[in-house]
């Protein structure tokens, strides 16, 4: 038994292939600059975060530095004192939630019917949508057509004019194309309509892409800021991007009369309170990738790699 154990665990495990000296010192090199990469990518962010914990004076005596000699929440405080900060929070979230979730029904609904070769009109429809990312209407025809439609101050002019990705659609529907027909003909055998074959046998099916998707669909409308400069005019429906500009341009303007408000730290200096408004954009993003980036690269490169 202890043998045929040994047999099993080497079958499982494989013969180690010796590295010879040129290998290993390639693998060392390729290490040392990923580790590089890497390093260099997180570090500004990290000097980020501090310099939102620091103080004036060693923000201006310290080139660099990671963590704070002196921590302070002055530049926050600021932020959330002088500002509608959590409103604005609350309707990034839903513009995010309710755009991503209406963007994803209409882009999954629009690609499965263009995946099926026996569509008739297939080319056509799919020569209009390439023809939508090169050509657009301009910002000023654009304005003109959602004041007349009643959209102005509303977050459907944020949310209606990309309803539809061109380039996520395509994303979508070359991952469709790529899943086994054999399993939709089964269900189609067991009297499964178009609409049950989609919901029951496509849509589980396509975890990784939906999830890819919605993060760049989600991004999108976290980050949006120049469409709601515009579009929206009432204060209580700004996002978060907006009202951190506003703590921006406030910030300048930050008198010694404030300095009995804070703590013996003084006022927040103007750039820690553009890293803390910095953070602040930036964490929930953060918070949400490790549960979809499992799933990123597989549903981009699976769907877009054949076609």
């Amino acid at each position: 038994m202890a043998k045929e154990a040994n047999m099993l665990k080497h079958m499982k495990t494989g013969p180690k292939v010796r590295k010879s000296t040129a290998d290993r010192i390639i693998d060392v090199i390729i290490y040392l600059v990923l580790g590089l990469i890497a390093v260099s990518t997180v570090m500004p962010f990290l000097y980020v975060v501090a310099g939102s914990f620091a103080t004036d004076k060693e923000l201006t005596e310290r080139a660099f530095f990671i963590i704070p000699r002196v921590w302070s929440i002055n530049a926050y405080s600021y932020a959330i004192h002088n500002s509608n900060i959590l409103q604005g929070l609350f309707n990034s979230i839903k513009l995010t939630v309710g755009g991503t979730a209406m963007c994803m029904a209409f882009s999954l609904l629009f690609a499965y019917p263009l995946s099926k070769s026996h569509l008739r009109g297939r080319d056509v429809i799919m020569n209009l949508v390439i023809v939508t990312m090169l050509f657009g209407g301009g910002m000023i025809p654009s304005y003109i057509v959602y004041t007349s439609y009643g959209l102005l101050d509303s977050y459907w002019a944020l949310i209606l004019p990309g309803v539809i990705s061109p380039f996520n659609m395509i994303i979508i529907k070359k991952f469709f194309q790529d899943l086994p027909i054999e399993l939709e003909d089964a269900a189609y055998v067991d009297g499964a309509t178009d609409l049950q074959v989609f919901y029951k046998v496509a849509l589980p099916l396509s975890k990784p892409v939906i999830a890819s998707i919605s993060l760049f669909y989600g991004v999108g409308f976290w980050n949006d800021y120049f469409a709601s400069m515009i579009y929206l005019r009432t204060a209580s429906k700004y996002p978060i991007q907006i009202l951190l500009r506003s703590i921006i341009l406030l910030s300048n303007s930050v008198s010694e009369s404030a300095q009995d408000y804070y703590d013996m730290n003084g006022a927040p200096p103007d750039k820690a309170v553009k890293m803390a408004c910095t953070v602040i954009a930036t964490v929930p993003i953060l918070v949400i990738y490790p549960f979809v980036q499992k799933y990123f690269t597989k549903g981009v490169m699976v769907g877009a790699v054949k076609g």
